[in-house]
């Protein structure tokens, strides 16, 4: 379980910079290359770079070298991962708002 938390806490984490959402967001298209990704980011390639090495240790992107080009694409399986603790969530709440309903609307059982 803490292996599994340790894996969503730096998913998290490269959520939470917007450059790696847009990369991510672009990334959902389809692949390519850094140096395209890097064009619509205000910061310098080697700061840019630190965004990708982020995004692929974490497992959300996988890069791939041919010649002096770097390619990018979404891993997708990962997605998985949140899409399951996400689901988690969800249920958890509804569950949760489904008996406070119930509380508020059956006053013969709050006796």
């Amino acid at each position: 379980m803490a292996q599994y938390s340790a894996v969503l806490d730096g998913m998290f984490v490269a959520f939470a910079d917007p450059t790696r959402r847009a990369v991510i967001q672009r990334l959902g298209r389809g692949p390519a290359s850094v140096g395209d990704l890097a064009k619509d980011a205000p910061m310098t390639l080697p700061s840019f770079m630190k965004h990708v090495r982020v995004l692929e240790s974490n497992g959300l992107i996988r890069t791939a070298k041919s010649g002096r080009v770097r390619t990018c694409e979404l891993n997708r399986e990962r997605f998985a991962l949140v899409e399951d603790w996400l689901a988690e969530q969800r249920r958890i709440w509804s569950d949760r708002t489904d008996r406070l309903e119930k509380f508020v609307t059956n006053p013969e059982e709050k006796k």
